[in-house]
């Protein structure tokens, strides 16, 4: 099915359920219950879930397939945003130019980037793209502020021309009059599920974007891509250039991150120079190596793993913990909520970082290898259970 073999088109289905389905079963929980906190389905957080998977996704093309670890990939995430937003300024409100606009330019300013950087590999590889990706920051942050506004960001005035903008046009981001604000809601006893435009919109998206990453995968571009990462030096010995593999591979990484950005501003008609610092290029490198670099759902693991931390377990405070343990005793209440105080809300990056961890020491590839091996586990069972069996009827009896 789609040109996918029987496990890559099963892995396909299991995105696009999590997908299409994640405003309910990201509300495990009654809106009324003491572990609401912990719902996730709300529109902002699910769309950020969607953007920084597809950011991860293109990040693992050129990481986990090449070996080759980029700290600026954070420069495309703001030069998309820009593309996007001044779209709406010069046409109107509509993403679909924008989006359009942000992947070209992203491709083509990781092309230049691309070619200087991958001259050098390792280190220095890393090195360069951080340069430049700061260097981009300092750019839309102070230099050219013409163009993105400087430390206020970029956003849509009355004053722009918005030439393609009419009185019946939506005044917010739309796909030919579907508004991405607008949100249908479901309520079902305690339960409230929120269906969003904007959110259904990144969710198509993240499903193509995967679709195209497995056909990159299991494609001879891949299988380059992975001797590159093997052993560049043999590769070249057979007579092969692999830069243009690299190349290739970091300009598809480029567009990702790129359309990820269009996206957030697709969402949000806000772009700003703080998408471009070096904390949002570490980000997608914790989310890779977090879910699994060099597998296909990895990267999106990773991304809404670290992304509910930074947005439920930052909201957790004092008195929400006094509520969940108010039936202790009071100094025993007391002393749980002390030694808790430090891991959520603003130490919720402590939390993260004793996870992530946990996560690299005792499972290397990542939250996959972890649910690799729980399934390797229940398929034992029966088969030790069988084997027994087996030789239960098949030794004489003493």
């Amino acid at each position: 099915m789609l040109g996918l073999n029987r496990k890559d088109f099963l892995l396909f289905l299991v995105v696009t359920f999590l997908a299409l389905f994640a405003p309910i079963l990201l509300n495990p929980f009654p809106v009324g219950s003491a572990m609401a906190q912990f719902n996730a389905g709300y529109p902002d957080l699910m769309q950020r879930f969607v953007i920084f998977g597809i950011f991860a996704i293109g990040f693992n093309i050129l990481f986990g397939l090449t070996g080759y670890l980029s700290f600026g990939h954070a420069a495309f995430l703001g030069v998309g945003s820009y593309s996007v937003v001044w779209m709406y300024k010069l046409l109107d409100y509509n993403i679909l130019p924008g989006l359009f606009l942000a992947i070209v330019v992203s491709a083509v300013f990781a092309l230049l980037i691309g070619f200087i950087s991958l001259r050098r590999s390792g280190i220095y590889f890393s090195i360069l793209t951080l340069a430049f990706a700061q260097m981009s920051f300092s750019l839309a942050y102070s230099v050219l502020t013409p163009i993105t506004n400087g430390e206020t960001g970029l956003q849509v005035y009355t004053s722009d021309p918005q030439i393609l903008m009419s009185g019946f046009s939506p005044s917010s981001p739309h796909l030919f009059g579907l508004v991405m604000n607008d949100s249908s809601y479901l309520k079902f006893g305690g339960w409230e599920f929120t269906f969003n435009n904007g959110y259904y919109l990144c969710a198509v998206v993240l499903m193509v974007a995967f679709y195209l990453s497995i056909r990159i995968f299991r494609s001879p571009f891949g299988l380059m891509l992975r001797a590159v990462k093997s052993n560049q030096t043999r590769l070249n010995y057979t007579g092969l250039n692999p830069r243009p593999y690299t190349l290739a591979a970091f300009v598809i990484s480029g567009m990702y991150a790129g359309l990820a950005g269009g996206l957030m501003a697709a969402m949000d008609p806000l772009a700003g120079a703080e998408r471009m610092q070096w904390t949002a290029s570490g980000e997608v490198v914790l989310m890779t190596i977090l879910g699994g670099a060099g597998t296909l759902i990895g990267p999106i693991l990773g991304a809404g793993f670290i992304k509910y931390f930074e947005n439920i377990f930052s909201k957790i405070n004092d008195s929400i913990l006094h509520s969940w343990f108010a039936f202790l005793p009071d100094g025993l209440e007391d002393a749980v909520v002390f030694i808790i105080h430090p891991f959520i809300g603003k130490g919720w990056h402590l939390t993260l970082g004793i996870l992530f961890v946990l996560v690299v020491v005792f499972l290397p590839g990542g939250l996959v290898e972890g649910g690799q091996r729980i399934a390797r586990l229940f398929r034992r069972k029966p088969a030790d259970k069988t084997d027994n069996d087996t030789s239960a009827k098949t030794d004489p009896a003493e």
